[in-house]
């Protein structure tokens, strides 16, 4: 009889697998079919089976899937192993989709190492101690109430991520220092006069490889096996199957070679009667597999410190005004509708609204954009913002997660653990290749035991051996690490950084360049590109009057005229009553006359009539996305400045050079409409948006992907972070913040676009050659198992012994290094 269930829980391939494999292990259950696009199971048993039993084994599982009645809606568990967002850990291959776990551990499809959602270790409240009386603790700064020292930060506790990290990093250097001996043992017979044989026989040695590798199966690699043993039981075969099974072989090989070499024929024997072993193939494989994880696993610690950095962005105290006092609160004890003030260079500290007073706040840790913005009564500022040098009132409107900040760093978080894995082609590989070699050893064994010549038993069991020795994932492991390896020390040589394989992997599928305008396409530095004077006066005199009136500013604006002006050796005299106007400009007196600087406002507050000429001139510049002042002396208007941002003199050239190459080039910017249309405009760019903020750019990143895009993102500031993390490659310019960099998979030292182009060749480079060693690798196992299994044995009366075939091994492995090193010769122009 057959019986359909609905399945909740399952979100791919490897699901579907485990759903099958729990439902057949059912006493009474013949066979069962699982239908991923519908959640359904379609169970055939010889009896009926009650419901409760099947449900007790799906609980017995672990409780990652569960199971329903036809007709009966499921209720979505709440449970974090199950759902997305409260467990704190997940894969991070992404193999069961959003789901997390309350517990570190091992992926129950491939095997890797659960981390922890980025932010979940940090995202707790800094607290402060003394440092005479630890157990004083407090979640803001101030002084002890024991001994009045002033409170320092308490050190967070390491990160389930370090913790990992600095554990494999242990366990690696046990590794290596037991594995080394074994190896040098086990080359001994190359060193000139072997002096390893003047101290002791082969038998004693091997014994030594004995007791050296036991630390390293048994401590410091021990886990693989663990793991090959749950892909085995689970039927999620990957590559720690192939790990175990050919390690573990190998070791239990040599192993009973040493203890009971009477069972082996003749042929296998030295001279001396010694069984070969290969204690240092499996003390190797294990290392250098080791070897790999702990460079994962500092990846993935650094993954999470574009999170820390933008935490760090949120001051942790504000000062609230409470029946006309000012009282210091923690940043937590904030509520809507609560009167705040913040005072001059300080860190605002929610969303809100200013209420009194007038200021200028840098955004640019928000917006992308170096110039700080002009805020007045009614106007919006944002937590993480830095105030300026005057003193304001504000209304809290959004706290906590509400704020603009929070959701960045939710968006982050959220676009870095949902990125859509990469399947490692060794891994599907693997996944028909380690089935097939285990049925061919078994077969050989039983051909050679039931048909081959006496000793039959111990040919079929070394035959066997041979099979799975020459199968040893080895050369297939060192396929992608030694050509990323390579690659990587190549692109740091250009300046590109790369700081995940899978980023550069990807790097090569990408049809679609997203790029962010400031500090990306220009160089994120306002520079005077105009000055005009009006008729009957001269350049110079306006410098000296512009630089004079703007010496006491510190508006960056007024840095650039200041530094244009020092750059032609203008000398400029003193001001007198420097006025800052918000949103407006600067005014001063400057040898006896009031000097105005500043947009059409400051001029109507100045009482001064811009000239038909100027208006002009102020239009063509601001139809090339520049900004405008104008200067007036005694209320007449004398000439005007134009700055801008300039475009990165490679820019055009990269963009040219990528569109060549059938990458399509989009420009997203929160910048105004005109002045992205001018940069678009010169760069050559069909395609721009324009104001957009964080969440903007990130969306338009998830439309392209989901109309089948392969999108890379291009960015500097922390505006850029959310889309730089959804990207299916991430590109951050290294003269930006730390927080793009972070959110980046590549990063570009000299800021140069042309670094994209360098990183996409070098991908190419590097996906080529990743495929020529997965060839070396599965060609050469594919011609020795069946030599290994004895196919030449009727014809020539050849057999393949295990040393042959662990010889076979590394030349393998040879090749592919060797392989891989031809990287190092590449050109990427």
């Amino acid at each position: 009889m057959q019986h359909t269930y609905h399945v909740q829980g399952m979100s791919c391939s490897g699901c579907q697998q485990h759903v099958k494999a729990t439902l057949e292990k059912i006493e009474g259950v013949e066979s069962a079919s699982v239908d991923l696009a519908n959640a359904t199971a379609t169970v055939t048993m010889s009896a009926h089976i009650p419901f409760e039993r099947l449900e007790k084994a799906f609980s017995e599982d672990g409780g990652h899937y569960s199971i329903h009645l036809p007709g009966e809606k499921p209720v979505e568990k709440k449970s974090a192993s199950t759902t997305r967002g409260t467990g704190r850990f997940y894969c991070p291959m992404r193999c069961e989709g959003d789901k997390t776990y309350e517990k570190a551990g091992d992926c129950p499809v491939c095997g890797m190492d659960l981390v922890p959602e980025p932010g979940s270790a940090m995202a707790g409240k800094q607290e402060y101690t003394c440092p005479m009386h630890p157990e004083v603790s407090q979640d803001m700064p101030g002084s002890c109430p024991i001994c009045g020292m002033d409170l320092v930060p308490r050190e967070p506790d390491l990160s389930a991520e370090e913790k990992q990290y600095k554990k494999l990093l242990r366990k690696l250097w046990w590794a290596i220092a037991f594995t080394l001996p074994i190896f040098i043992i086990a080359m001994s017979d190359m060193i000139p006069g072997q002096p390893l044989s003047h101290l002791a026989d082969m038998k004693t040695w091997n014994w030594v490889q004995l007791l050296l590798s036991v630390p390293v199966v048994f401590y410091a690699t021990w886990m693989f096996f663990e793991r090959a043993y749950r892909s085995v039981r689970s039927w999620n075969l990957n590559m720690f199957t192939l790990i175990g099974i050919g390690a573990g072989v190998a070791w239990l090989f040599s192993l009973f070679g040493l203890l009971f070499p009477q069972f082996f024929p003749s042929q296998f024997l030295d001279h001396e009667g010694n069984v070969h072993v290969y204690f240092e193939a499996a003390t190797v494989i294990l290392t250098l597999v080791l070897l790999g994880q702990v460079l994962e696993a500092r990846a993935h610690n650094k993954t999470n410190a574009a999170v820390k950095a933008l935490l760090e962005l949120a001051p942790n105290k504000a000062t609230r005004i409470n029946d006309g006092k000012e009282e210091v609160i923690a940043i937590d004890k904030i509520n809507v509708g609560d009167r705040l003030r913040v005072k001059p260079g300080e860190k605002i500290p929610v969303d809100g609204r200013i209420t009194e007073g007038e200021t200028t706040v840098d955004e640019s840790m928000i917006t992308g954009e170096p110039m700080p913005v002009n805020k007045q009564i009614d106007d919006q500022v944002t937590a993480g913002t830095i105030n300026g040098n005057q003193s304001f009132l504000m209304e809290a409107e959004k706290v906590g997660a509400d704020t603009l900040l929070s959701q960045i760093i939710h968006m982050v978080s959220e676009a870095s653990r949902s990125r859509a894995p990469i399947q490692k082609l060794a891994d599907r590989v693997a996944a028909y290749f380690v089935p097939g070699v285990v049925i061919i050893a078994v077969l050989t064994f039983i051909i050679w035991s039931a048909w081959g010549p006496e000793p039959a038993l111990v040919y079929g069991l070394v035959n066997a051996i041979a099979v799975l020795i020459i199968a040893c994932p080895c050369a297939l492991g060192l396929a992608t690490p030694m050509s990323i390896m390579v690659g990587v020390g190549k692109g740091a040589q250009h300046g590109v950084l790369i700081k995940n394989a899978e980023a550069l992997e990807e790097l090569n599928k990408v049809d679609t360049l997203i790029v962010d305008k400031t500090g990306t396409l220009t160089e994120g530095k306002p520079q005077v590109e105009n000055v005009t004077p009006v008729d009957g006066v001269e350049k110079t005199t306006l410098l000296e009057l512009l630089a004079a009136a703007n010496q006491n500013s510190e508006h960056p604006l007024a840095e650039a005229t200041m530094n244009y002006a020092s750059e032609n050796d203008i000398n400029w005299p003193k001001a007198t009553e420097f006025e800052a106007v918000t949103g407006k400009g600067v005014q001063a007196i400057v040898s006896g006359k009031r000097i105005a600087v500043g947009n059409e406002k400051m001029m109507q507050l100045a009482k001064g009539a811009i000239p038909g000429e100027l208006q002009s001139v102020a239009n063509a510049l601001r139809d090339k996305g520049k900004t405008v002042s104008y200067i007036s002396r005694d209320s007449e208007v004398i000439g005007l400045i134009g700055i801008g941002d300039r475009i990165k003199e490679s820019s055009a050239a990269a963009i040219k050079a990528l569109q060549k190459r059938g990458i399509k080039v989009i420009m997203l910017t929160g910048d105004n409409i005109k002045t992205a249309g001018a940069v678009a405009k010169q760069l050559g760019l069909s395609d721009f948006k324009a104001g957009m903020l964080p969440g903007d750019k990130q969306d338009e990143v998830k439309t392209l992907q989901e109309s089948g895009r392969i999108v890379a993102m291009a960015g500097d500031g922390i505006n850029d972070a959310p889309a730089l993390a959804q990207s299916n490659v991430g590109i951050a310019m290294g003269t930006g913040t730390d927080v793009a960099i972070e959110s980046a998979g590549i990063t570009l030292v000299r800021g140069d676009l042309q670094g994209i182009v360098k990183a996409r060749i070098l991908s190419e480079k590097v996906l080529r050659n990743i495929k020529q060693n997965l060839f070396f690798a599965l060609a050469y196992n594919a011609l020795g198992v069946p030599v290994a299994a004895g196919v030449l044995f009727p014809f020539f009366g050849l057999l393949l012994s295990p040393m042959i075939a662990a010889a076979a091994m590394s030349f393998s492995s040879v090749s592919v290094i060797t392989n891989a090193l031809r990287l190092r010769s590449a050109k990427l122009v």
